[in-house]
């Protein structure tokens, strides 16, 4: 969440850079009762000092009675009860200010811009679209080569799911494989996260409260703690590392999971998001870097180059934009996407977005790092991208190469690992 020393000392700061996102009088508002909040918190906390310094003086002059003799009144039960509401007072206050507080959305960046989509900036583009006769879309060319059977996974997991079969199933988990080795070779550390998160997970990565009905949550029988199945490997990958202090020397600290990952959002219906486009299980690769706040710069513009190099091998037609503040995730100061060109609809679909978090998700998981030597601990900057998201490739891959036989040809970089060099219609 957002720094409350910050708050204090330029509001209007604050302020003029949450506008990007939200309605200005929203913001006031939501500031006004926080900083209400804050007062009421340090005045309780005065007060609550003073009692209890109260209390150590009359227990000395309590102890020095008995000391003499003298047959000293006990401290009034009235009084005791008096600083448990207090205390009681605060922790309410407290929590109505972390409430209002993790509402909030991270300050966007200063190169980043107001509006929504319509705002977003193509920075970069790879190549020319393809020129493709007779353009087929990746839904039919998976039925006509026999790679994804859609209905079956409906069948199995109602709409929005679909199940990868014979080559199919190879040439996802061949894209899986390489992404996997490519992202060791960039010197990230592979980890396989449990797929089930606690919910203070889901708080940590700036999900929860707002998006806590995206996901598929466990009833409260089964996981009285609170669990659900995990967006993106993003939260499990930030969660693993909650109320940790980070040494210094090992930082950058890098790594990336494969993961499925599991949406309550609604599978697409539209043109451009049919297929596994979208869908409420996809497969994805995520890449993920802990840093010093000196470091981000650099750390973003390596992992989007990463990135875009990818994308690239495969040998893909893309662009990469830097979205506008409205079109970005709620806990990132800064995201650049990476799109690929689907010439079926003559749209670019996001396969990566690669983010800056700032201090923001760190200060919600308490992630802190220490200067060697130092005493006072501060709170690291994270990073996420997708390296990649397969159920967008997958489709890219089918309608880029596309061949006038009907016939896919295989990226050179996948043709190993899929035992194939082109996809052929089944008879």
């Amino acid at each position: 969440m957002l720094d409350m020393e910050l708050i204090r000392k330029d509001r209007e700061a604050v302020a003029t850079a949450l506008a990007k996102r939200l309605d200005p009088a929203e913001v006031n508002r939501a500031l006004d009762e926080i900083q209400r909040l804050d007062q009421e918190r340090r005045a309780l906390i005065t007060e609550i000092d003073a009692e209890r310094q109260r209390r150590k003086a009359e227990a000395r002059a309590y102890a020095e009675a008995k000391r003499s003799g003298a047959t000293p009144e006990p401290v009034a039960e009235s009084e005791r009860k008096q600083l448990a509401e207090l205390e009681s007072q605060l922790d309410e206050v407290q929590s109505r200010l972390r409430g209002t507080m993790s509402e909030l959305p991270n300050l966007p960046a200063e190169d980043v811009v107001a509006g929504g989509k319509e705002a977003n900036r193509v920075v970069r583009t790879f190549g020319e679209p393809p020129a493709v006769e007779k353009v087929r879309d990746h839904v039919e060319l998976s039925r006509a080569l026999g790679l994804v059977d859609h209905e079956r996974g409906v069948k199995l997991g109602g709409s929005g799911f679909w199940m990868y079969t014979g080559l199919g199933a190879r040439l996802e988990w061949a894209l899986v494989n390489w992404l996997i080795e490519q992202n060791i070779q960039a010197g990230y550390e592979f980890l396989l996260p449990p797929h089930l998160l606690l919910d203070s997970a889901g708080f940590a990565a700036g999900q929860f409260p707002k998006f806590y009905d995206d996901v598929y949550h466990l009833d409260k029988q089964s996981a009285p703690r609170g669990q659900f199945l995990l967006p993106t490997a993003e939260t499990a990958i930030l969660g693993a590392f909650q109320d940790e202090i980070l040494e210094t020397a090992k930082l950058p600290l890098k790594a990336f999971a494969y993961t499925p990952c599991y949406r309550r959002e609604a599978a697409g219906s539209h043109s451009d998001e049919r297929g596994t486009v979208r869908g409420h299980q996809f497969n994805k690769v995520e890449i993920f870097q802990f840093t010093l706040p000196e470091q981000a710069g650099t750390a973003l513009e390596a992992m989007v180059g990463h990135v875009e190099g990818l994308v690239e091998k495969l040998g893909l037609h893309f662009q990469t934009s830097l979205l506008a503040a409205g079109d970005s995730s709620a806990a990132m100061k800064k995201t650049l996407d990476v799109e690929v060109w689907m010439p079926s609809t003559g749209k670019y679909k996001e396969v990566s977005s690669v983010s800056w978090g700032g201090d923001y998700q760190a200060r919600r998981a308490a992630i802190r790092y220490r200067e060697p030597g130092g005493k006072q601990t501060r709170f690291v900057h994270t990073l996420n991208g997708s390296a990649l998201a397969t159920s967008r490739l997958f489709p890219a891959i089918l309608e880029q190469f596309q061949q006038p036989d009907g016939s896919v040809v295989v990226p050179e970089v996948l043709r190993d690992k899929l035992g194939a060099d082109r996809l052929t219609p089944v008879r």
